[in-house]
């Protein structure tokens, strides 16, 4: 498997070029902004993008959605609950605005998304996790000893949920019984930061431990 980090400005969101190597095929995962740095990756790469996953739909995750699936013909795809929101849309374009950058929000998505869906690229296959609590569509992917958990779970940290459509009970919940349940050296892809494995975030997040305490 082919994975790539980028830290795209001004957000400092991460997203993530998920290459197959037998096929050359690519999922690009959060395409947050700079779609131009986003392009010129898969290129030097030598990897064709074949869809586009957004974990959740606020603006430092689908900023650059359209302006790739535009110049690739890639399918975008995000989970249905995201879809038709207007916070969603509203925030995306305040954003540009006040950042004055190029972001706008994507056209409905190709494919709707739930839970247990696969999303196949060459020979990786990954499974969708509804993790609501962020957002009310959230999703994470987990597949190939890895898991993108977008802005649910960080490296001892979790997600903001004072947007519309957070609710931290729902999150928490998610998190501990979809997330921490996976195998212990899963690899952490979150949606800003770095990488952790779960067995850490298991025994040693204050969040989860105050979570688990209170339960």
């Amino acid at each position: 498997m082919i994975l790539k980090t980028l830290a795209v400005r001004p957000f400092n969101s991460n997203c993530y070029i998920v290459g197959s190597e037998a096929t050359r095929e690519a999922m690009i995962v959060d395409p947050g902004a700079e779609p131009d740095t986003i392009l010129s990756t898969l290129a030097e790469l030598d990897l064709k993008a074949v869809i586009l996953v957004a974990t959740h739909g606020h603006a430092d995750h689908v900023g650059a959605v359209q302006a790739i699936r535009e110049a690739t013909g890639a399918p975008f795809a995000q989970h249905e609950l995201e879809c038709g929101n207007p916070f969603v849309e509203k925030m995306v374009e305040r954003i540009s605005r006040m950042l004055n950058v190029s972001c706008e929000p994507p056209a409905p998505p190709d494919r709707l998304l739930v839970e247990g869906d696969a999303i196949e690229v060459g020979e990786l296959r990954f499974t969708v996790i509804h993790i609501p609590g962020h957002s009310d569509g959230g999703i994470a992917l987990y597949g190939e000893g890895v898991v993108f958990s977008a802005d649910s779970l960080f490296q001892f940290d979790v997600g903001q949920t004072g947007f519309p459509g957070g609710n931290y009970k729902a999150m928490m919940a998610a998190i501990c019984e979809k997330l921490l349940v996976l195998p212990d050296e899963t690899v952490v892809y979150p949606g800003h930061g770095f990488p952790t494995v779960i067995h850490r975030e298991r025994e040693w997040n204050p969040f989860v431990r105050a979570w688990r305490q209170g339960a």
